[in-house]
């Protein structure tokens, strides 16, 4: 038995599967990068238990956790007049041609390097298929893409959710649903959060009303002072 795992163009699983392979030896997990026209092809028949994605995506019948950001940057070739620029807005582009898109990224990027125009793909995609004719530069104000993990509702299970909290950097000892419902904290945000707990919890022992001793035991309330005191003295006989 094996998991099978596809993902698109700019993303790097090898961290991941480094990870699963020395958790679950058991359990093989088989990754192939996918055209991003392709990348839910399989999921809903069950064929493909999991999914790196570019967003969006039809989430019918699917469980979608959002990941990461992508910079957009437009690929230039090495002689446009823009190439040696540090960022560009959609306004400097607008009249440029752009090359004709397709399935393949590197196919895209192959035909802006032939002068046929222009191309806007994620950051991590124009790094995969960078080439000495061709430059990638940040576009200031385009709109950033997203990746995320998807899986259908129903292949939801134990080891779907262990990858998860793979990816999500949870440790094998954390519960299913640390992985699903919180975010790893960072140690500063970590510390801070132990450190709410412990007082929350010393404030429980010591009582509804009181605060917690040295000791542990739940401190005495003050002596009341005033006249009231006094008179409540008197009536007791003090």
């Amino acid at each position: 038995m094996t998991l099978q795992l596809r993902y698109v163009a700019g993303v790097s699983p090898a961290k991941w599967l480094r990870v699963w392979a020395d958790r679950r030896p058991d359990l093989p997990l088989v990754a192939q990068r996918v055209d991003e026209s392709a990348q839910l092809d399989g999921v809903h028949e069950a064929e493909v238990d999991l999914a790196f994605v570019r967003l969006p995506v039809d989430a019918s019948g699917l469980h979608v956790i959002p990941l990461w950001e992508e910079q957009p940057v437009v690929v230039l070739a090495k002689d446009h007049a823009f190439a040696e620029e540090a960022s560009l807005t959609l306004a400097d582009l607008a009249d440029e041609p752009r090359a004709p898109v397709q399935d393949d990224p590197a196919m895209t990027i192959e035909l802006v390097a032939a002068g046929t125009g222009l191309a806007f793909v994620p950051h991590g995609v124009a790094r995969l298929h960078a080439r000495k004719d061709v430059v990638a530069v940040p576009v200031t104000d385009a709109e950033p893409t997203r990746i995320a993990l998807v899986w259908t509702l129903e292949r939801d299970d134990a080891d779907i959710q262990e990858f998860v909290g793979v990816v999500r950097g949870r440790k094998a000892q954390s519960s299913r649903g640390q992985a699903s419902d919180e975010p790893v904290l960072s140690p500063a945000k970590a510390a801070k959060k132990a450190a709410a707990e412990r007082r929350a919890a010393e404030a429980a022992k010591g009582g509804k009303g009181g605060k917690a001793s040295k000791s542990g035991k739940p401190a005495r309330p003050a002596p009341r002072t005033g006249a009231g005191a006094k008179q409540r003295s008197r009536r007791r006989g003090r």
